[in-house]
C-alpha cells in the first residue's frame, strides 16, 4: 500500500491538499494528464486524481471518454503515477449516473480499479442542465430543482459511487427557486449520510455563471449538521484551474464547523484534518 510519507515531505504548517477532479484530452480537458502535475505542484498539492467524464450509454461523445478507450486511461494514469516523484497520482472517473442503469454501471466499475468513483448527475431526460440556459426557458424551476435532487439522491442512494459531483449542478446558470431549497439539501445532506457518501465543493462553479461554488455556500451548514464528509476539487478542465480558489474553499468548510475531509485509495477512505 502507498503511504503519504513516501512521497510527501509535509510543511506542519499546511494541511493536506488534494483535488480528485481533474480533466484532460482523454475526455474534455484541454490538456495532456502529464501538464497537470506541474501545477498540482505549483497549487500545493499533496495529491492529484484524474477523473474522466464517462457515460455508458452512447450519450455526448464530443465530451466524455469512450468507454472502450477506459483501459488506455488506466495504464496511461499508471505510467504517470510511477514517473512522478514528489506528488501522489490517484485514477478515477466521473461516471454519469442514469436512472435504471444501477446494474449497468456497477457492472462495469466492478470490472475496473480505481481509487474512487465519482457519480454525477448532467441530464434531465434526454437534455443535460449545464449546457446553456435554454433548457430552463419556460420550465417551472421549483419543480426542475425538485427533479434534479431527486436524481442526485437516487445515484447516492446507488451506493455506487464514493464522491458525488457538484450536487447542485442545477444552479449553474443562477436560476433560483421561489421557495427555499433548504429542504432539498437536508434530504439529500441524510441521503448521503445515511449511504456514507463524500460530497466535495466543486470550486469550478466560480468559473460559470452562477459565479459561486457548488454546492450553495449558504446551505453548507446544512452538510455539516448532518455530518456529511467532503473534499475539495477544481473540476479543471485546464491546468491552471488545478487548486484554484482552494484557500477560499477550506476557509469556508472551516467557518462552517468542518474539520476532516476525505481521502483515498483504491476506495478505502481516510479522513485527514483540514
Amino acid at each position: 500500500m502507498i503511504t503519504f510519507s513516501r512521497f510527501i515531505k509535509q510543511d506542519p504548517t499546511m494541511h493536506y491538499r488534494t483535488d480528485y477532479h481533474v480533466h484532460t484530452t482523454f475526455s474534455d480537458g484541454k490538456a495532456a494528464p502529464e501538464d497537470y502535475v506541474s501545477a498540482a505542484s505549483g497549487a500545493g498539492l499533496s495529491e492529484l486524481g484524474f477523473s474522466e467524464h464517462l457515460s455508458l450509454f452512447g450519450r455526448d461523445q464530443y465530451w466524455v471518454m469512450d468507454p472502450a478507450e477506459t483501459g488506455k486511461y488506466l495504464e496511461y494514469i499508471d505510467n504517470l503515477r510511477k514517473t512522478t516523484e514528489k506528488l501522489i497520482i490517484r485514477t478515477g472517473l466521473e461516471v454519469d449516473y442514469v436512472e435504471g442503469k444501477d446494474k449497468e454501471i456497477r457492472d462495469f466499475l466492478d470490472g475496473i480499479e480505481l481509487d474512487y468513483r465519482i457519480g454525477a448527475v448532467h441530464y434531465l431526460g434526454e437534455k443535460t442542465v449545464d449546457e446553456g440556459p435554454d433548457f430552463y426557458e419556460g420550465k417551472n424551476i421549483d419543480r426542475l430543482f425538485r427533479s434534479y435532487f431527486s436524481m442526485v439522491m437516487r445515484a447516492v442512494s446507488s451506493e455506487i459511487f464514493d464522491i458525488i459531483a457538484h450536487c447542485d449542478l442545477i444552479r449553474i446558470f443562477g436560476y433560483r427557486p421561489v421557495s427555499s431549497p433548504e429542504p432539498l439539501y437536508r434530504e439529500l445532506a441524510r441521503t448521503m449520510k445515511r449511504h456514507d457518501v463524500v460530497f466535495e465543493i466543486n470550486t469550478n462553479g466560480r468559473n460559470r455563471p452562477v459565479g459561486e461554488f457548488y454546492p450553495d455556500p449558504q446551505f453548507l451548514k446544512v452538510f455539516a449538521e448532518e455530518g456529511v464528509a467532503v473534499c475539495v476539487n477544481s473540476d479543471a478542465h485546464m491546468p491552471s484551474r488545478v487548486g484554484q480558489y482552494f484557500d477560499e474553499a477550506y476557509q469556508l468548510l472551516k467557518s462552517h464547523g468542518f474539520r476532516e475531509m476525505a481521502t483515498f485509495s483504491r476506495r478505502r477512505r481516510k479522513m485527514m484534518p483540514l
